[in-house]
């Protein structure tokens, strides 16, 4: 068997390391909600395949006024992985239809088994401490 190359060596714990780390510090379903913490408020949508709750929700959250309150959705949908993984972290029963709004200090904020209206998610977005400073901020 060849001898592998002494620099080749040396250079494997510099890019293997970076990678193992970085599988064991996300858990599963973890990096779905903790990568927007601080940017934007989520909406998750936990559903079964072809519930149409789910869809009529999403069509709710992708609104400009929802993307004005820095809202992006994350879905659940289905019983894979990730979805069960999801709904774990977010304590939600493994089937079934639920809404969720996560502020952006990861924090849930509104958890419902029916869509949520626009009205009551714009009405609980603005009434945050942080959007409530966001909206300020761009009046002056």
């Amino acid at each position: 068997m060849p001898a592998i190359p002494r620099p080749v060596l040396l250079l494997a714990p510099l890019v293997l390391i970076p990678l193992v780390l970085a599988a064991a510090t996300v858990p599963a379903g973890a990096s779905d909600l903790d990568r927007y913490r601080w940017k934007s408020r989520v909406l998750v949508i936990a559903a079964e395949d072809g519930d149409p709750r789910a869809t009529a929700q999403a069509r709710i959250a992708e609104t400009s006024a929802m993307r004005e309150r820095d809202l992006v959705v994350v879905r659940a949908i289905g019983d894979g992985r990730e979805a069960a993984a999801l709904r774990r972290r977010l304590g939600l029963p493994a089937t079934g239809f639920r809404a969720v709004l996560v502020g952006k200090d990861g924090g849930q904020k509104l958890t419902a088994a029916e869509p949520i209206p626009a009205e009551t998610l714009v009405a609980t977005i603005d009434a945050m401490p942080m959007r409530r400073e966001e909206a300020a901020g761009r009046r002056n």
